[in-house]
């Protein structure tokens, strides 16, 4: 299977943000923002394995470095950065954009982790990727250290999972 350029699998989109989507604050909801990520990941994720279905394996990170006002436009990008067998790291930034004074600013960055499934739900091999930018390389170079990391993190989740309860709060 030959490997893809990142650049074949990267989703760009642009919105207003709009009165619905603020908080209380006055910045846009953190759980609108992630809803965009996942959105724009699984496109990535589908493009580069060319499969119908993707699902998010994992959402490593969401780092919320600036807050999103109203005025602003919010541009979400994502690309497949590193793969393994079947699965897909896809890399996002959203950068925000004061449509008054065009100042930018990286306002989030974010790590997803999808894996491509086949028509009977089964993994599927998926490319590699051809990083060609500074940022796709450096990323690229990068992503293995986050792989083993993302491998320890499932492991100790699942070693966490055998102590949580089960039972309903109100049978205690």
């Amino acid at each position: 299977m030959d490997a893809i350029k990142a650049k074949e699998s990267r989703i760009v989109n642009t919105a207003q943000v709009l009165s619905c989507d603020l908080n209380n604050y006055d910045t846009l909801f953190g759980g609108v923002l992630m809803k965009k990520l996942d959105d724009a990941a699984t496109l990535s994720a589908r493009r580069h394995s060319r499969v119908k279905e993707c699902v998010t394996a994992s959402t490593d990170s969401i780092d919320f470095l600036w807050p999103i006002q109203q005025t602003d436009s919010v541009c979400v990008e994502s690309f497949v950065t590193y793969t393994g067998r079947t699965s897909m790291e896809i890399f996002c930034k959203v950068i925000a954009e004061d449509i008054v004074s065009g100042e930018r600013r990286v306002a989030a960055t974010a790590f997803l982790t999808f894996v491509a499934i086949d028509e009977n739900k089964r993994p599927v091999e998926v490319p590699g990727v051809i990083p060609e930018t500074e940022e796709e390389k450096f990323l690229y170079k990068t992503g293995k250290e986050r792989s083993e990391m993302r491998k320890l993190r499932r492991k100790k989740s699942k070693e966490l999972a055998a102590y949580i309860s089960l039972e309903k709060p109100w049978d205690n």
